[in-house]
Formats: C-alpha cells, structure tokens, sequence
C-alpha cells in the first residue's frame, strides 16, 4: 500500500514551479505557480495582510526511481485573519462569533487571493485514489486547524464536480451567481448584438456611440506589447478606483511588473484614449478558451466609460480571438442588459464549532449577497424583495413601456438593503444561541433589533418634536 507524505509550507516556493505547475497547469492563470508566487514575493499574501501562505504539499513518502517528482497533489492554502479578498462573505458569522468572544479568525481559505474566478482547487495526480488524497487532506487540515486555533476551512469558487466531491465528505456546500458572456460563434459584434432583444441592443449602441461621441478611442496591447507607461498609468488609476472609497488597492506594483515577465502570455491590457491621453485602463488575464477581466480604473469619469472599457471592448476581443467565454467578474445583475448571463457558482465551508457547523446549513448566503449586489446597482438592476409590491411594479413597467422610473429604483434598493439587514441579524441572533447550546439567558455582547413604525405620535419626548410608536 503506497504511503503519503502531507506538509503545510510557508511558500509556494518550497514546492517549485515545476512541480506545481505539473499538477496545475497554465491554462488556469490565477492558480499557476507564477501567479501565487508574485503575490507572495510582493508583499501581497502575507501575515501583514491577513493572508499567510500554508499550502498543502503531498508526496509519496518514497522518491521515484527514474528521478521523477513524487508529488501526487496540491492545494493552495492560506491562514486568514480577516475577510477581504475572498467575495464569498462571511462576516455575519465573524460577527456571530465574536459578539460572544469567541475567535472566527484564524481560518483556513482555499482561494484565488483577491480573485473571484471559478476554476480548479484541488490537484490531485490522476495516477493515486483521489477519494485517498482527499480523505487524507481534509483529516490533516482538521487537525492543523485545532492545532492552529482556526475555526473553519473554506473552499472559494471550486468547480462544480470539485463543490460536490467535497459535499459528499462532509465540508458544506453552498451556491452563488456570476454573470459571465458566452460566444455562440459570433462571427462580427453586429452577429452578436443580433442576436439580443432589441431593447438590450439598442441600449448597447446608443451606450457605444455615446463614447464614440466623445472622441475615446481604444488600444489593445498583449503581452510583452504592453510598456512601462502603460503599466504605470494603468496602476494609477486601479489604486484610484480604492481611494475614491478611503481604501488601498489590494496588489502592489511590483506584483505587476512580475506578471508582466512571468507570464506575458497571459495578460491583455485595454487603454481608452482621449484627446492624445490615456483616461483609462482595464487590465485581462486569458488563456486558449476564456478571457478573464480583472482590474481597471480612470483618470476622469465619463458616462458608461467603465462599460465600454471592460465590457464591450472585452467582447469584441473574444470574438475575434475566437475565445468560447468571458469571465467579467464578481457580482453585477446590470450585466445582464449588456448580454451577460447568471451561472451557478460554488463554495465549501468546514466549521470546527459543530453548533455553529449545525445553525449554518441553515442560512442562505447567496440570496442576501445578490439581493445587495442588485441594490447597489439599483440605476439599472429592479431589486424587488417584497412580493408586496409585485402588482405595484408590473402595473408601472406596463404604463412605462418596461421602465421603472428612478425614484422606484431607489426605494426597491432602500427596501433590499432593509431586508438584508435584518436577516443579517436574524442570522446572529440564530447563531449566538446556537454557539451556547440554545441557551436564551445567555447575554450576548452585540445585539441587533429591527422595529417598524406602527403609528405617528401627537409629538415626540417633548411637544416641539415629532415622535413615532415602533414595534
């Protein structure tokens, strides 16, 4: 019977490009050795930023004897300290577990760092029993994570055959949704536009023209086409696209620049043009089938800029290249007017706590996330979360030929937002019992209650002040 030899190292380093790669590939370019290295050598996944390389190494415990690699697997594995970075949230359990002092954080993350991309996690030799290896693995990741102190192990953006292997041994399954374009062998934009509604393609032109208008050109660059000017004012303006919300982008320039001479093969930059300048820049990674859009940012807004630059331009590139789909990102119903369409995507969740493991089966994650991704795009996404107000929306997009007007819009986000919040606190107050064995005199640190206005009063605490009874 064939032993194996598992370790957690510090850096991908210490298994090797060769080594990695033979497992993984290049296809994929957010789990080639390549990428994972640059964020390490960077500064971008460290202790300091929460995320602390401890990948999974698996050899046969016996060297090979023609000289080969003994390696028979691969995980990419990381000790988190905190969320970001991740797009599949968990900060109401964060909060559910430190609103009675208890530690959610260290936690184990299998993921694409800062990288919402569905693709493969675990890699496994075809030439050993992958239930093998995987029972293996799941055992030692337990027992590094009460070893370590780390409350959960969560498996981000797995493939489908992946999210169910996992399921199947235990490590919790749930479901989310992107928007992501497909090619039916379009042979031009205008056989691609011809093929929507004419409402969705009108939209399209006018938004097109409206940039047009504007005299915003647009540069391709591949690979190693793409300068040093180019790379610095397309990090310019992705760290701009964070301070204009009081952040810091996640990546470092340098991470950049190494991409750029590890893996040239891989990248595709787009520049829009004004007046002889470069206002903006969006920045994709690709392969033989798909295209990838990833990062961007402007010097100066303009209407549906952001569109055309990392949308339409995108497309047009795969149609042309003759690539099969484009993965645009996380997040983003308003997609689906510019011809993108909802996929299924997955992620595994193991919890040492098995009350906290018990409550989580039943909460729906994907359902408040994209009900608050609607919201936030709200100027062109209806998000109705009350079936109380069906009839009211149907008879308004009947009368305005299928608008909403945006004051409509609004109040649908406000409402979704509302709704959100409160199954947020449901979700802790659940949890909390949960954690203390059902125990309702238990006092919590943090409490979250929602009323709702059930009468105006004459006047409030004194005669001058309006006042309100809340139930």
């Amino acid at each position: 019977m064939r032993k194996f030899e598992l370790n957690f190292v510090a850096s991908i380093s210490e298994v090797g490009a060769a080594d990695w790669n033979s497992l993984t590939g290049t296809e994929n370019p957010f789990m080639r050795y390549e990428f994972l290295h640059a964020l390490e050598t960077t500064g971008c996944t460290t202790r300091e930023t929460g995320w602390t390389p401890m990948h999974v190494w698996i050899k046969t415990s016996k060297e090979s004897a023609n000289g080969a690699s003994n390696t028979v697997a691969v995980l990419p594995l990381y000790l988190k300290t905190n969320s970001w970075g991740e797009y599949v949230f968990d900060w109401s359990w964060a909060n559910a577990y430190k609103s009675y002092g208890f530690n959610y954080y260290p936690k184990f993350v299998t993921a694409a760092p800062f990288t919402p991309s569905v693709g493969q996690r675990l890699f496994i030799s075809p030439e050993v029993g992958r239930r093998e290896i995987l029972s293996l693995l799941i055992e030692k990741l337990k027992e590094k994570a009460e070893f370590l102190g780390a409350s959960s192990w969560h498996i981000l953006f797995p493939l489908e055959y992946e999210h169910e292997e996992l399921a199947q041994l235990g490590v919790q399954a749930r479901v989310g949704t992107q928007f992501h374009w497909y090619n039916r062998e379009y042979e031009s934009y205008d056989h691609f536009l011809n093929a929507l509604n004419s409402r969705k393609r009108k939209a399209i032109r006018k938004e097109r023209q409206h940039i047009k208008a504007q005299g915003i050109s647009f540069q391709v660059s591949e690979g190693n086409e793409i300068s040093e000017q180019q790379w610095s004012d397309f990090y310019l303006f992705y760290q701009s696209t964070y301070l204009v919300r009081g952040m810091q982008g996640y990546l470092e320039q340098e991470f950049f620049h190494q991409l750029a001479a590890t893996m040239p093969g891989q990248l595709l930059m787009i520049n829009a043009m004004q007046d002889g300048q470069v206002i903006a820049a969006a920045l994709f990674f690709k392969n033989s089938e798909k295209l990838f859009g990833r990062y961007w940012g402007c010097r100066r807004d303009h209407q549906f800029l952001h569109f055309e630059t990392c949308y339409y331009q995108g497309q047009e590139y795969a149609i042309n290249k003759k690539l099969k789909s484009f993965d645009s990102g996380a997040q983003g119903e308003h997609k689906i007017q510019r011809g993108f369409e909802p996929i299924f995507t997955y992620s595994n969740h193991w919890i040492a706590n098995p009350a906290f493991a018990d409550a989580i089966e039943n909460i729906d994650i994907g359902g408040p996330s994209m009900l608050r991704s609607a919201a936030k795009n709200f100027k062109s996404v209806a998000v109705v979360s009350n079936p109380q107000r069906y009839d009211e929306i149907l008879k308004e997009l009947d009368v305005n030929s299928g608008l909403l007007s945006d004051t409509v819009l609004f109040s649908l986000a406000v409402e979704a937002f509302t709704h959100t919040a409160q199954y947020d606190g449901i979700i802790s107050g659940f949890l909390n019992k949960r954690l203390h064995g059902g125990d309702f005199d238990s006092l919590p640190r943090e409490v979250n209650l929602k009323f709702t206005k059930i009468q105006d009063l004459r006047y409030g605490e004194n005669p001058h002040q309006s006042g309100g009874l809340y139930k």
